[in-house]
């Protein structure tokens, strides 16, 4: 769940504010005209957005990296046009200007269905990654996955209600470009960089402006590995403009600078002003809660868990066996064995006893799926480290799904008892 409300936040972020920021803008350039051609262009993104994610679900034929480089390429010519245009026609509202305002339209719709189409994609096919230990769309681990994805888009719907609320009444109106722009441009410089990513990786494409050599890109490829390792920094400087929206969204809200005429005029003001400061507030909740999302959930989310050590147990020479007391292993935990091959192969497998049964589930500490990442405890359960799947512990030992690889055991004279040609049969899980 956790995962993928973080990533779907990740992922859609800077699109929602930068598009949001689009609509409003071209609304109070152009009315009507602006809502209808951003509107059309926004919907044109979203179902092209349908397409390609079908394609890629369907096929082989889109390579991410691939497909991106051109896209960065749209988005940094769309800005720049963008930028010029704002510069030059973007500077006060409902102006009479109507080419240029024509211009702003088409230029900043078409940069919102390319950022739609850039990063709505991959959002829409998360629900199809989903693992459900193949209990179907309806297993409680599908719904689950599910409920992050769609808690993520509720949250950035809300957010992005809220930044349209505070953007259309905001004041001066030269605040909304200004902020738009930069917005833009935090943008467009980390397309840059991702840009040049296929030149680099066929080097003998890249003649200007650097030369190729074993050791560097020049400046290139230093800007080039700043944006693949510092992304995040990125999408906290967009983050920092619905922050600064809402403060002076607030600000504007603690003062009334409207003549009025009679005590009734005066309450609607006041009344005006408490929504604004509300909408800056539910930004602001809005931002503690993203920002939440990916840094606290994340943190918790992507942390390594440390399997817990390998505990001891006695070898049977003459039977050429394991054997594992079973008081030492019937306290209903997750117990973790291993046994170093003349291979130098450390063979892992894990003991624990089912609830309200005298049996216990044994496998191996890998399965099919997810190969040997191993599992943990966490709350009494059993989980897969790698695909965070809660395990049935009375499923344990039997295959198939992320169940632990079945090992044979059995239980005589108070030992769980382990064959090592068993042990040693499953070298290959941990190559």
């Amino acid at each position: 769940m956790f995962k993928y409300l973080w990533m779907v936040t990740q992922d859609l972020f800077l699109t929602v504010t930068l598009t949001t920021l689009m609509h409003t803008l071209l609304v109070r350039l152009a009315g009507r005209k602006g809502r209808l051609i951003h509107g059309l262009a926004a919907g044109t993104g979203v179902l092209a957005s349908v397409v390609l994610a079908a394609v890629k679900f369907n096929t082989r034929l889109i390579i991410s990296s691939h497909w991106n480089h051109y896209i960065y390429a749209v988005i940094l010519v769309l800005t720049l046009l963008f930028l010029a245009g704002t510069a030059l026609f973007g500077k006060k509202e409902n102006q009479p200007a109507w080419a240029g305002i024509l211009f702003l339209c088409v230029v900043g719709s078409l940069l919102s269905a390319v950022l739609i189409f850039y990063s709505l994609p991959g959002v829409l096919l998360y629900p199809f990654s989903f693992n459900t230990m193949g209990q179907g769309y309806l297993s409680s681990y599908y719904l689950i996955r599910l409920a992050g994805w769609a808690g993520a888009l509720i949250l950035l719907l809300i957010y992005s209600c809220l930044l349209s609320a505070c953007t259309s009444s905001i004041r001066p109106f030269g605040v909304l470009p200004v902020l738009l722009d930069a917005g833009l441009l935090f943008f467009a410089l980390y397309c840059f960089g991702r840009f040049f990513v296929p030149w680099v990786n066929r080097a003998k494409w890249l003649h200007w402006p650097v030369r190729y050599s074993d050791e560097s890109f020049g400046w290139i490829g230093k800007w080039m590995m700043f944006t693949a390792n510092h992304s995040m920094l990125f999408l906290w400087a967009e983050a920092v403009l619905p922050v600064l929206l809402a403060v002076l969204f607030f600000r504007q809200g603690t003062v009334i600078r409207e003549t009025y005429d009679n005590p009734a005029q005066f309450r609607k003001l006041k009344a005006r002003n408490r929504h604004f400061r509300r909408t800056a507030l539910g930004i602001l909740i809005c931002m503690i809660l993203c920002t939440t999302v990916l840094t606290v959930v994340k943190a918790n989310d992507t942390k390594q868990v440390e399997l817990s050590a390998p505990e001891t147990y006695t070898i049977d020479e003459d039977t050429e066996s394991i054997l594992i007391p079973v008081e030492s292993v019937s306290d209903g935990h997750l117990h973790r064995f291993e046994y170093r091959t003349e291979k130098n192969i450390d063979v892992r497998w894990i003991v624990v006893k089912k609830p309200g049964s005298a049996s216990f589930g044994v496998g191996l500490d890998a399965c099919e799926v997810c190969g040997n990442a191993g599992y943990f405890e966490r709350g009494g359960q059993v989980i897969c480290k790698r695909c965070d799947v809660v395990m049935n512990i009375n499923t344990i030992g039997f295959k198939g799904g992320c169940n632990p690889i079945p090992l044979p055991y059995e239980v005589k004279e108070g030992s769980l008892i382990f064959k090592l040609s068993d042990i040693i049969a499953g070298e290959k899980e941990f190559r």
